[in-house]
C-alpha cells in the first residue's frame, strides 16, 4: 500500500488528481520528482496498467532516476496482457526521453515513411561532416562558414524555430531552407537520421499514418511530461497527438526556471495552457526543501520582475537562516581572490569542511585577461589544501565555478 502520508497537501493534490490534463508549477526545490513519481505508483495502484504509463522527460539520467524510484515504490509484477506470441515479460511504465520514445516507434514503423528499420542514428561528428560536405559544394570559393554554427542554425529551424527573429532575415531564411533540403537528402541517401529527425518523422508517422498515432494512444493512455517549460514546438505537438483523445496528460513545470529560449524552448507551452487544455486542473508546489526564506525571498523579489509569469511564491520550514551579503568587485582577479580567501577563512576559522563551499558564475568563463592573477590566487589556495581543480586547459578560470572535493591526504595536484 502506498503510503501517501509523508506527501505535503499540494504534493498529495498533485498525486491523487489522476484523470484529465493537470499543469504542476513545480518551483525549484519543491520535490517535483517525488510528485511524478508516487503519481506514476498511485496510479498502478488504482488498477492503471504500467504499460500504458508514459513519462517523459529530456536527460536519460533524469529518466533512469526516475525508474529507479519507481521501481522502489512498485513491487515488479507479471505482465497479464503479453503480446501474442511473446513470453510473460514484466510489465513496467515507460519513462523515457522524448528522443528515446520517438526511437522506440519509429523502429517499428519507419518502413512506412520508406526507411529501414535498421536506420543510423548519426552522432554530431557524423552531422558536422554531412554539414562540412554540403557547404563546400554551395559555399562561394574562400568563403568560410563554420559548420557548428550552420548546425545550430538548422537545428533551431527544422524544429519549429523558423519564427524565431533571427530568420525574419530573408536571407538567413533562404540559406536555411537550401541547406535543410541538402542535409535531409544525404542523411536519406544513408538510410540516416539525426536526434531532430527522430522527433520530426515521428510527428510525420503521426500525421501521415493514423493507425500509427491511434496505436500509440491505446499504448500510452497516461502521459507525464517533465521540465514543460522547456518542450519546444515539435515536441508539444507530439505530445498534443498523443492526448489529444483521452487528454490524460500532466505536466510539471516551472516558467521561472526557462532558460532554453535560445535553442528554441517555448515558454508559451506553459504559460498558454489553458488555451490547448481548456479544462485543465493546476496545482501549484510552493513548499521548498532546500534553501531558507530568506534566500527564497530574494528569489521571489527578484522572479516577480518578469513580464509573463504564472505567479508562485516559494516557502521554506527552514527558517529565515542567515543574511545574504552582497560583495561588488572591480574586477574578476579581485572577484577570484575573494572566493579562494573566504573558503580558506571558513576552513580556518570555522572548520568547514572543502566539500562544503560552491560558488556559481553566470558565464562558464570569465574574462582571458584576468588569468594569471587568478592563477595566482588559486595556487596560493591549492599550497594550503583547499583547492581542487578539474583537469584540462581552462583549470584556472573554471575555479570560480568548481566545488571543492573532500581530501584526506593533503593539498591536491594541479594538472601541468
Amino acid at each position: 500500500m502506498l503510503d501517501l502520508h509523508s506527501l505535503n497537501p499540494q504534493q498529495r493534490l498533485a498525486v491523487e488528481t489522476l484523470n484529465g490534463p493537470v499543469l504542476i508549477l513545480a518551483g525549484a526545490g519543491t520535490g517535483k520528482t517525488r510528485v511524478i513519481t508516487f503519481r506514476i505508483a498511485h496510479l498502478i495502484e488504482k488498477g492503471v496498467a504500467p504499460q500504458h504509463i508514459l513519462g517523459v522527460t529530456f536527460t536519460n539520467k533524469a529518466a533512469r532516476e526516475m525508474q529507479e524510484r519507481v521501481n522502489q515504490l512498485v513491487p515488479r509484477r507479471r505482465n497479464p496482457h503479453p503480446e501474442s506470441g511473446s513470453e510473460a515479460r514484466d510489465a513496467r511504465p515507460t519513462l523515457c526521453t522524448f528522443h528515446s520514445l520517438c526511437a522506440r516507434i519509429l523502429r517499428q514503423h519507419i518502413e512506412r515513411l520508406g526507411y529501414k528499420r535498421n536506420f543510423a542514428i548519426y552522432t554530431e561528428s557524423d552531422q558536422l561532416g554531412a554539414v562540412r560536405k554540403i557547404l563546400s559544394r554551395i559555399s562561394a570559393k574562400g568563403e568560410k562558414t563554420d559548420p557548428g554554427a550552420i548546425l545550430a542554425l538548422l537545428s533551431r529551424y527544422r524544429n519549429g524555430g523558423e519564427r524565431a527573429q533571427v530568420f525574419g532575415d530573408p536571407s538567413i531564411r533562404a540559406m536555411a531552407e537550401h541547406v535543410r533540403k541538402h542535409y535531409e537528402s544525404a542523411l536519406r541517401a544513408c538510410n540516416a537520421v539525426d536526434f531532430d529527425d527522430l522527433l520530426l518523422l515521428t510527428l510525420r508517422l503521426f500525421k501521415e499514418h493514423p493507425d500509427v498515432l491511434e496505436s500509440c494512444r491505446q499504448q500510452y493512455r497516461y502521459v507525464m511530461v517533465d521540465e514543460y517549460q522547456d518542450t519546444n514546438a515539435i515536441q508539444f505537438q507530439l505530445v498534443h497527438q498523443l492526448v489529444a483523445k483521452h487528454q490524460n496528460l500532466c505536466v510539471v513545470g516551472d516558467d521561472d526556471q526557462s532558460i532554453y529560449g535560445w535553442r528554441g524552448a517555448e515558454i508559451a507551452n506553459l504559460l498558454d495552457m489553458e488555451k490547448h487544455f481548456p479544462k485543465v486542473k493546476i496545482i501549484k508546489l510552493e513548499q521548498n526543501y532546500r534553501s531558507t526564506n530568506t534566500i527564497l525571498r530574494a528569489a521571489n523579489a527578484l522572479i516577480q520582475k518578469n513580464v509573463r509569469r504564472r505567479p508562485k511564491a516559494l516557502w521554506s520550514q527552514k527558517g529565515d537562516g542567515t543574511k545574504i551579503t552582497l560583495h561588488t568587485f572591480p574586477n574578476d582577479d579581485a572577484e577570484a581572490r575573494a572566493i579562494v580567501e573566504e573558503i580558506e577563512f571558513r576552513r580556518v576559522a570555522r572548520r568547514v569542511p572543502w566539500a562544503d563551499p560552491s560558488s556559481t558564475s553566470r558565464t562558464r568563463i570569465p574574462s582571458r585577461g584576468s588569468n594569471a592573477p587568478c592563477a595566482a590566487a588559486i595556487l596560493r589556495a591549492a599550497s594550503a589544501g583547499i583547492a581542487s581543480a578539474k583537469p584540462g586547459p581552462v583549470t584556472i578560470v573554471l575555479m570560480p565555478i568548481n566545488r571543492p572535493r573532500e581530501s584526506t591526504s593533503g593539498p591536491p595536484e594541479l594538472p601541468g
